[in-house]
């Protein structure tokens, strides 16, 4: 009994061991609608990168996102985020980006193993939005700004608890 005590300690403790100490990881599901390839992109919950912290006081610890590339972050103001929300919130999503050139973002939105297309475009630049979704599932975001281009997944719940 013992030695198995110490099993699934020890297997424990190494398990833990294994996510970033720097950026604890939220694990992201595919949502409804997906084909099961799944979203790609981490909901990271650690202190925001120093390029993306300006404006933020004091910890700088919130839900957020980075593009593939590393060019482009979503930081989540509300999560998870949701088709539906029955408490009046919105979806809030602050985009920072390493460039500061201002310029219109396209967002064009793919649902997952749809043909589900949504654009949504933030005027001047990287910057405040909200960004609802007709349908809940895994969104394949393709981001341009001012030449840049990013790519990363949202994951929409069907509605808040």
């Amino acid at each position: 009994m013992a030695a198995w005590v110490r099993f699934t300690l020890g297997s424990a403790l190494l398990l833990a061991g294994c996510t970033p100490g720097d950026r604890p990881a939220t694990p992201v599901t595919p949502g409804a609608g997906s084909t099961g390839a799944g979203c790609h992109s981490r909901v990271e919950t650690g202190a925001l990168p120093d390029w993306a912290d300006t404006g933020f006081h004091g910890d700088t610890r919130t839900p957020h996102v980075f593009g593939a590339k590393g060019d482009i972050l979503a930081v989540l103001f509300t999560h998870p985020l949701a088709q539906v929300r029955r408490d009046g919130s919105t979806n809030k999503i602050l985009w920072v980006a390493r460039t500061t050139e201002p310029s219109t973002l396209v967002i064009t939105a793919t649902l997952d193993g749809t043909d589900t297309r949504v654009t949504h475009e933030v005027a001047g630049g990287p910057g405040p939005s909200i960004i609802d979704m007709p349908r809940a599932g895994c969104w394949h975001l393709d981001l341009r700004w001012a030449g840049h281009t990013d790519t990363l997944d949202l994951v929409y719940a069907e509605r808040t608890p």
